[in-house]
């Protein structure tokens, strides 16, 4: 009588725990490039999506402080469903308007996990800052300094908080970026998730380096017509963050037969 594989050996651990690739900077236009193509094979239920997308954002955020909790959890399982929405389209599958909530069917808790750790980041990102500026001040205070060193220290403390907050939203961005479709398709766990996803993008900082920019223009651009450039913007990205899983960490391997799981 065979035992079962250990976890380590388990045939399911590469599958969930795939390693990233490392690709060229320039394949940060093709991801773009198929985003693009993606949302022109559906724009009339991909635009539906997106409104639908923002209409739920803007009316959490409308809600004081608890609106905002909510949208930040809910945003990876919102991420996830248009993720699923262009695996459909990649395997020939219709496009629907209620793919933005399959991930709430699938995976809906790990999304949400991964949802709560990208808060908890965002929570240290705001209070961090203020906590060591709070104590350089308290610190200077006992210490006798005329008006242009006082002067001096703030600005450095000024910008050392900016520092610290970009720091680590730079590290939580890069931490979500690959978290949904790690999760959605290849049911990997969600701080795994993150952490794979920070690796994978300092592993190829060149592309992402490029795409950050590039998003980060693609964005202004579609603010420029009342920010209705938004609802097509977010179907691109999705396409575009689908499309950077496939080249870096590969298609969703098919299960291993019941078989191979014994020794």
């Amino acid at each position: 009588m065979t035992e079962p594989a250990s976890p380590a050996a388990h045939p399911y651990q590469d599958a969930r725990h795939p390693r990233p690739r490392h690709v060229a900077p320039a394949a940060s236009l093709a991801w773009l490039k198929t985003g693009w193509s993606s949302f022109t094979r559906n724009p009339g239920v991909w635009m539906a999506i997106s409104l639908v997308f923002f209409v739920i954002l803007v009316a959490l955020l409308a809600i004081p402080i608890l609106g905002m909790v909510i949208a930040i959890i809910g945003f990876p399982v919102m991420v996830a469903g248009m993720v699923l929405g262009c695996d459909a389209q990649a395997r020939g599958e219709p496009l629907k308007v209620d793919h933005l909530f399959s991930g709430l069917r699938v995976h809906g808790a790990h999304l949400a996990l991964v949802g709560c750790f990208y808060l908890l980041g965002t929570v240290i990102a705001g209070i961090l800052p203020v906590l060591l500026g709070g104590l350089i001040l308290t610190g200077l205070f006992y210490t006798e300094l005329h008006s242009l060193s006082w002067l001096a220290v703030a600005l450095g403390s000024a910008a050392f908080a900016t520092g610290v907050i970009i720091t680590i939203m730079t590290i939580m961005i890069t931490a979500l970026w690959f978290a949904p479709p790690l999760v959605i398709l290849r049911d990997t766990p969600p701080l795994d998730a993150m952490k794979m996803s920070l690796s994978a993008c300092f592993n190829n900082l060149g592309s992402f380096v490029v795409l950050g920019v590039l998003i980060y223009v693609l964005i202004w651009v579609a603010l420029l017509p009342l920010g209705l450039g938004m609802i097509v913007l977010i179907p691109v990205l999705a396409g575009t963050l689908h499309a950077s899983y496939q080249d870096v960490f590969g298609e969703r391997p098919a299960l291993p037969p019941a078989a191979a799981a014994k020794e």
